[in-house]
């Protein structure tokens, strides 16, 4: 009796447990900009939807206005997985932001370059001197305009930088503010087509410009079937982006606000097709770090591989 009684009022508390637990979904939440032509390529097909969709995954797409925004929400758990330049990963490791490389886009070093307004009588890298040049702090740029001025023998204090995000800055640059802008695709190509900004220096001979993907450590330890999901959608995107640039461009041009031409030429200087981390390129990211360190742009040294996933640490970053 005792047990029948027991069993009419637990029932229905099981039965409730049980469709809880099977409805019950993990979410991807990816951190992404919108200047990241080909998630948000991937975001508008729904293909990452449809691919998690059989693990019972569902997908939240957080979008950041630029990448150290970004990591600020990988740092406090808003995100679990975020698409970033070089840069942002070094001043959020710096600041102590908890998070791993779990891989990157190939180099692009035309993506990204020093602009001066078309009548602008500065000529080389050389007239930088002086001068105050727009970036966004703490993005992949930063580490183009050290390089460039190094090149050329001049030092970060000989250039006046004001930081400003992608929007202001063009503001500043169209209305004389400032002399220079450094900015990334498709910023890069708007501003060259819309305004007739003309090219100082872009990034090659001075920088690769690799893009990373990077994940909560917790998320990436406890995850690793959905981060190969995502990396497998993401080469599957990748290849249809490149084997049809004007189609891909029509789909993104008007998520991003921008002209169909802007973003073909833009598709057409990126590299896309995320690979594993290799110890070579964590070797390049540790040199960007080391540099920074030297300008005080982070105020402590940091170790790349402490950032890096696997107990080899991709042996040391490669020492």
């Amino acid at each position: 009796m005792l047990i029948r009684s027991l069993l009419r009022w637990t029932a229905p508390l099981l039965l409730a447990a049980a469709s809880l637990h099977a409805t019950a979904q993990t979410t991807l939440r990816i951190g992404f900009q919108k200047s990241a032509s080909l998630l948000t390529l991937q975001k508008s097909s729904g293909s990452l939807e449809k691919k998690l969709a059989p693990l019972g995954v569902a997908v939240k797409w957080v979008e950041f206005p630029a990448g150290p925004q970004l990591l600020e929400g990988l740092n406090v758990g808003a995100v679990d997985v975020g698409f970033v330049g070089e840069a942002p990963p070094i001043f959020a490791q710096a600041a102590g932001a908890r998070f791993v490389y779990i891989g990157y886009d190939p180099a692009a070093p035309e993506a990204e370059a020093i602009v001066v307004p078309k009548d602008s009588p500065l000529k080389t890298l050389a007239d930088l001197k002086g001068k105050k040049i727009a970036l966004n702090k703490g993005n992949n740029v930063h580490y183009l305009l050290v390089k460039a001025l190094e090149k050329q023998g001049l030092k970060y204090t000989d250039i006046q930088p004001v930081y400003l995000p992608p929007a202001d800055a063009r503001a500043a640059f169209e209305r004389g503010a400032v002399d220079a802008w450094v900015i990334w695709d498709p910023f890069l190509a708007a501003v060259e087509k819309q305004s007739g900004a003309r090219l100082l220096a872009d990034g090659k001979g001075l920088v690769n410009n690799y893009a990373y993907y990077l994940a909560e450590r917790g998320f990436a330890e406890k995850q690793p079937q959905i981060i190969q999901a995502l990396f497998d959608d993401t080469q599957a995107q990748a290849a249809y982006l490149k084997a049809n640039l004007k189609a891909a461009a029509a789909v993104i041009a008007p998520l991003q606000g921008l002209e169909h031409e802007v973003v073909e030429k833009s598709l057409a200087r990126y590299q896309f097709g995320v690979k594993p981390l290799t110890a070579a390129v964590a070797a390049e990211q540790q040199k960007i770090a080391d540099a920074f360190h030297v300008l005080g742009l982070i105020p402590k040294p940091i170790r790349v591989a402490d950032a890096l996933p696997g107990t080899a640490k991709l042996a040391e970053a490669a020492k």
